[in-house]
């Protein structure tokens, strides 16, 4: 999970903290001999170090290498030189293709061996190309003895974030899979992974809640929220009970820093489990699938429809030939429950559709024209991620995209969070395919960004009038221009459909 964060202030505060998390009052030196001794909260191990000392050999660091084509600036004479057959000025023949230069760019993250002969559960997101559909070039798996061996990728499934990888070893240290659905609120959990490229690291904390919807944002999936302190690297690592077993697979945080603000999310064990059985079996993950385009009940269309609860979504869309359009379903129509289970904030259109198995026939009842109807449809199966971004989905929404594509998000010092541009956000942002950038996925509302009306889900396109293509570019532009003694960075900006725009930001410090 690439999030910077501010190393004095993670100082101050694990400083300070201590006796507060003790729950025991400081007490001067000449009365600590008589103290009584601190005791652990009720159900709480008095250590965690025998657990972490047997879990941690079975904890990988995954490294990852892509390289990325450099789109070269367009020449305005080639077009002229191309049609008149002139020689090129640069020496290269009519005809000639030019070796297209690249950059190498990687990612770190964790991951965790299921078999002794080296298979490592891990996240889609550490795996998936940075520039759309694919996947990255090498895969690293590195040991807590320092041996390193290279990665096969069996297989993945971007709907769960999910990946399974393989590597030649035998008798390798491994762990097993626990019940996620035995696991209650207020249980402790430790989470063991590479936060910032810090390998081994063991954070522990409790279960904040389970069946953690986020609204749409989660589409099919639900996870258990934890206290314990995840940051970016902490990718595709274990969530293990007090047993040793894998309650969940880490894999996003919400904050509004990009740091660890306590509340991380993991996949149960008892979602993983299965969609990883299958990719070792090499068979493809089904779900069931509608083919709508969906957004919540707020409670000005409640208003307009003349609901009296905000439940259920509305149909912004209906994809042709799809399941949805074959029962009838329209454009318009509230869809208000599924097989029986009614649609609300935490259990979506997109979660419980996919929880029915594809050819089934299910009850699905709506609002329309003031009154309530059940249709019977008959479920599709969903598609894959690449083929829903071609095609219509149930939740494609820039504020869903720009949250399941967060881990590549890098905060910089001008108080904004960036992540580089894919082809799923340039849909999402009705953004034309040759647009190159990267989103604001953050902005700081007391910077002059956001001053200068800059807001999330715009698009840097260039800084200083040189391209960029992930927030390291923002940051090295900047640098270069503070090293030239300039007070601020002329930002070429695109929001959405919009014409782009000039914007000048102050980087004074």
């Amino acid at each position: 999970m690439r999030y910077a964060y501010g190393i004095a202030a993670a100082l101050l505060l694990g400083g300070g903290a201590y006796s507060m998390t003790t729950g025991t009052t400081a007490v001067v030196a000449g009365q600590a001999q008589n103290a009584p001794r601190a005791l652990p909260p009720g159900g709480a191990p008095e250590s965690f170090a025998d657990l972490a000392e047997r879990l941690s050999p079975a904890v990988v660091n995954i490294s990852t290498t892509q390289r990325i084509p450099i789109r070269r600036q367009a020449d305005p004479f080639e077009q002229f030189f191309r049609r008149f057959g002139q020689p090129d000025p640069r020496g290269q023949q009519q005809g000639e293709e030019e070796d297209a230069p690249t950059r190498e760019t990687g990612s770190l993250g964790s991951g965790f061996i299921i078999s002794p002969d080296g298979y490592i559960v891990t996240n889609n997101h550490l795996i998936q190309s940075r520039t759309g559909d694919g996947t990255v070039d090498e895969v690293i798996v590195t040991l807590t003895d320092r041996t390193e061996y290279e990665a096969r990728i069996v297989g993945r499934d971007e709907s769960s974030d999910l990946a399974l990888l393989k590597i030649d070893g035998e008798n390798l240290p491994y762990v097993n899979w626990g019940e996620s659905n035995d696991v209650r609120v207020g249980d402790w959990v430790i989470a063991i992974g590479n936060p910032l490229g810090l390998d081994g690291t063991v954070t522990a904390g409790i279960v904040s809640a389970i069946q953690r919807g986020l609204g749409t944002f989660s589409g099919p999936n639900r996870y258990i929220q934890t206290d314990a302190a995840i940051n970016r690297g902490n990718s595709g690592g274990p969530m293990f009970d007090m047993a040793g077993n894998v309650v969940g697979v880490n894999s996003a945080l919400i904050s509004p820093t990009g740091a660890s603000v306590g509340i991380g999310l993991a996949i149960p064990a008892d979602t993983a489990r299965p969609v990883i059985d299958s990719l070792r079996r090499g068979e493809r993950v089904q779900r069931g699938y509608l083919g709508v385009r969906l957004q919540p009940i707020d409670e000005d269309i409640a208003a307009g429809l003349g609901l009296s609860t905000e439940d259920g979504e509305i149909v912004g869309a209906v994809v042709d030939g799809q399941a949805a359009d074959q029962a009838g379903i329209r454009q318009g129509d509230v869809i208000v429950s599924i097989n029986g289970q009614q649609v609300n904030s935490d259990d979506t259109v997109s979660y419980l559709i996919a929880r029915v198995q594809p050819g089934s026939t299910v009850p699905v009842v709506i609002y329309r024209d003031g009154r309530r109807q059940t249709i019977d449809v008959r479920v599709a199966e969903r598609p894959s991620e690449a083929e829903l971004r071609s095609g219509g989905n149930e939740s494609e929404d820039p504020e869903d995209v720009m949250g399941s594509e967060s881990d590549g998000a890098e905060a910089v010092e001008l108080g904004m969070t960036l992540q580089p541009l894919t082809d799923r956000l340039r849909r999402a942002l009705r953004l034309e395919r040759d647009v190159q950038g990267v989103i604001i996925t953050a902005i700081d509302p007391r910077s002059d960004a956001a001053e200068k009306r800059l807001q999330r889900g715009d698009v840097i396109v260039s800084v200083n009038r040189q391209r960029v293509s992930t927030p390291e570019d923002v940051e090295a532009a900047v640098a270069a221009a503070r090293e030239a003694g300039r007070s601020s960075v002329l930002m070429l900006v695109k929001r959405g459909p919009n014409p782009e725009t000039f914007v000048g930001i102050s980087i004074a410090e």
